[in-house]
């Protein structure tokens, strides 16, 4: 299996589980743990969105942000799409660093928006 092949595979298996338990009742341990899918499943997208603009543009973005940004370049994602993966980045910095209890309440109400994101770059990657 190459490596586009485990990436997408690996970002496919954690994005499910992610939408999975967007679709749970809230309670705070729901929220947490929905912060802790988010985490892993951001970090398995761009590092899909990585493999893919290496094998197929020739392009080598060594971050999430220069990943976005060249997706935008190669057409894969739209202005719009790209300013909410940078938000979506932003978020993912403040989760992963720190616990603040309004933090984790603002990002939890945005994990919709970005699961569905993830799953666009998903499907365009595929």
């Amino acid at each position: 299996m190459d490596k586009l092949t485990r990436a997408r595979d690996t970002a496919t298996r954690a994005l499910a589980t992610l939408e999975q338990i967007l679709t749970e009742s809230p309670s705070t341990i729901v929220r947490d743990a929905a912060i802790q899918r988010f985490e892993y499943t951001f970090e398995a997208v761009w590092k899909l969105l990585k493999a893919y603009l290496l094998e197929r543009q020739g392009v080598d973005a060594g971050a999430p942000k220069a990943c976005f940004r060249e997706a935008l370049k190669a057409g894969i994602l739209t202005p719009e799409q790209v300013e909410q993966a940078l938000v979506m980045t932003d978020d993912r910095n403040l989760t992963s660093h720190t616990y603040i209890e309004s933090i984790a309440v603002l990002v939890h109400s945005r994990l919709p928006a970005h699961a569905a994101l993830m799953r666009a770059v998903a499907e365009k990657t595929a």
